[in-house]
């Protein structure tokens, strides 16, 4: 019961990311006459406070009860995006970007970590995935619904969007909240390994630094590779390389690349469930190859569309629906096999450290695409990503590599581990 709370909560604090996001930039930039770099900068603060929040949240979900770290985040957030419509100079715009960051970016581990404690490990990856797809969902109508209202020819124009956006932070806080109260007293196990431990000493007594004793394990420092180049081949370039490289190279129309993110929402939902029972006894190190090598066939297809302009849009289309397929094998999996290989009491923290790295390699999408493409480099743009995409498919094949020589050794692994094996 509670994890299904958790995956409603989740959808629709989702709508907060969907009504806001994609008209944010033409709202600062356009309509309210801040211009370009006022626009950018809200972007960039946004992901700033995003990579900040993570560890610190997941720290925080660990030493104290993850259901008030997740609420008090996303309420921080409500606050935040509310009163943006209140908002008339672009520094106190620029603030509340960050602030909404902050929120939104707060209660992700949390929320993770609620996902973990509120499953079993044989539905564990069920829950994951329907929790994504729940959010996939929820971004979608959030983006959908305020399309219908926002007018961004006018001033207020977008404040229905941050009234949608606040009320869904509340409403999900207020469903997360019902759910702790459901299990109250309840402590988290991850499979025998309790998330509310203290964090391990060293030999000497002494704590260890939180990087150093999260990257200690050869299978966590190549869980953070695969999971930042996942990041980097695909969720970085969503929303602003692979439009521009449809516009700019591919000679796209705009509808195009509203069809395509269309498609993509349409084939996560339709195959998740399918996928999760597919893949439910599948190694997690395996599975990983996977994504990577359906993220490498997407950019050969893109490769070839430049090559054969008649069918070139519905290539980008196709290749949408084919990202998809691997999100939906990524997303019930990688959370899961980064907390059965996070220190003792770490979960939290390890899982905001995973999502901060992922987030700051994402960030960084955006600008390399602009500058490749901005030049001309289509061709070096795709290389880049088919070399990233190499790269995700040789960490997973060293996490599993690794795993293998710890169970021939003999050496216990928890469960999600042992899957991963």
């Amino acid at each position: 019961m509670r994890a299904k709370l958790l995956i409603l909560a989740s959808a629709i604090g989702s709508l907060g990311w969907g009504a806001v996001l994609p008209y944010q930039y033409a709202y600062a930039a356009e309509t309210r006459g801040w211009g370009a770099l006022v626009a950018a900068a809200a972007a960039s603060l946004f992901s700033l406070g995003a990579l900040f929040a993570s560890p610190v949240a997941g720290r925080l979900a660990d030493r104290f009860n993850p259901v008030l770290v997740a609420v008090l985040a996303q309420l921080i957030g409500a606050v935040a995006v509310g009163s943006l419509m209140f908002v008339q100079e672009p520094g106190t715009f620029l603030l509340g970007m960050l602030v909404f960051g902050l929120g939104l970016s707060g209660a992700v581990p949390a929320k993770q970590v609620l996902a973990l404690e509120w499953s079993s490990s044989a539905d564990r990856r069920k829950v994951f995935a329907y929790k994504f797809t729940g959010e996939s969902l929820g971004m979608a109508a959030g983006a959908f619904l305020a399309g219908l209202v926002v007018d961004l020819g006018r001033a207020d124009g977008l404040t229905v969007g941050f009234l949608m956006a606040a009320g869904g932070f509340v409403i999900s806080s207020a469903i997360i909240a019902l759910a702790g109260s459901l299990g109250r007293g309840a402590a988290l196990v991850l499979d025998g390994v309790a998330s509310t431990a203290d964090q391990a000493l060293d030999d000497g007594g002494r704590r260890r630094g939180a990087l150093r004793l999260i990257f200690a394990d050869p299978a966590m420092r190549w869980t953070a590779v695969v999971t930042i180049a996942l990041a980097l081949g695909f969720y970085a370039q969503f929303e602003s390389g692979l439009p521009a490289y449809a516009l700019t190279v591919l000679n796209a129309e705009p509808s195009v690349i509203g069809t395509a993110a269309a498609v993509n929402c349409l084939v996560i939902v339709a195959l998740q469930l399918v996928v999760v029972k597919l893949t439910a006894k599948r190694p997690a190190a395996t599975l990983l190859m996977a994504v990577g090598s359906v993220w490498l066939v997407s950019w050969l297809l893109l490769s070839v569309a430049q090559f054969m302009p008649g069918i070139a849009s519905a290539l980008f289309v196709m290749t949408y629906g084919i990202f998809a397929v691997g999100e939906t094998v990524y997303s019930p999996v990688l959370n899961p096999l980064t907390a059965s290989l996070a220190p003792a009491g770490m979960v939290g923290q390890t899982l905001g450290v995973v999502a901060a790295l992922q987030t700051a390699f994402s960030a960084a999408g955006p600008l390399i695409a602009g500058v490749l493409l901005g030049a001309g480099l289509g061709d070096a743009f795709l290389i880049m990503h088919l070399v990233i995409s190499v790269v995700a498919i040789f960490a997973a094949w060293r996490i599993r590599q690794v795993l293998a020589a710890r169970a021939r050794a003999g050496i216990p692994v928890r469960s999600d581990e042992a899957l991963a094996a």
